[in-house]
């Protein structure tokens, strides 16, 4: 919040695989005492059902986000801080009368994680089918922050176009790609390693992975044998 005005962060959720990818960025903006506004998409609903067995619904977007905030990237429950969900906002995905889809609603940028090659070339095409992709097109004709976390592989020649076109837009551009040089043990640490990333895209602090530190080694534990 800024001088007691709600200026949040919109987080979009498209149908590509990698949903606790979102739940790790939104654990991270609560934590970090900003305001989220959350699309999720139809086609991320599927996705969604089938990474954590959770049916996201309209009516009861509370229940099933606080559900969903708690499972970790295996899909079972886990032991993360419970963050409150008082200065969360959702909207559906067909409403585009919502607030993120005019310019003069107050946001300080867009997440889209992760973001799907159907919704990257929506996206830079300006499509605006629904309000996912509005949003997105109002964050940068707006000149807000937009970070397209795509999680898809391989690329192909026409996503890597609509990947340049957002990219000479404004937009920052940040596959979702885990690094291993920051000590993962568990799943969880690399998804946590990539939302960090996002979140750092956006200027957001956190502590979500240990960051480099220009020393070879040093993710290991003092006791951890060197060779192999």
């Amino acid at each position: 919040m800024t001088d007691g005005k709600r200026t949040p962060w919109v987080v979009g959720v498209s149908g590509a695989s990698g949903t606790p990818y979102a739940a790790a960025v939104v654990r991270g903006l609560l934590a970090a005492g900003e305001s989220v506004d959350l699309v999720v998409s139809r086609a991320s609903r599927l996705t969604l059902l089938d990474e954590t067995g959770i049916a996201f619904r309209d009516a009861h977007w509370r229940e099933d986000l606080e559900r969903w905030l708690g499972r970790g990237a295996d899909g079972k429950p886990e032991t993360f801080p419970r963050p409150g969900l008082d200065d969360v906002r959702y909207w559906g995905a067909g409403d585009l009368a919502a607030g993120p889809s005019s310019g003069s609603y107050p946001v300080k940028g867009m997440l889209i994680v992760p973001a799907s090659t159907a919704c990257v070339a929506g996206v830079a095409l300006g499509l605006s089918k629904d309000l996912l992709q509005r949003a997105a097109s109002v964050t940068l004709k707006e000149r807000r922050r937009l970070v397209v976390a795509v999680r898809e592989t391989p690329l192909n020649g026409q996503t890597l176009r609509h990947l340049v076109a957002l990219d000479e837009a404004g937009a920052v551009v940040l596959p979702a790609s885990p690094a291993f040089y920051a000590g993962a043990t568990h799943i969880q640490d690399l998804v946590d390693f990539v939302a960090g990333r996002v979140l750092d895209a956006a200027g957001v602090p956190h502590g979500l992975y240990r960051r480099w530190e220009g020393e070879l080694g040093s993710a290991r534990s003092p006791g951890e044998a060197s060779g192999g």
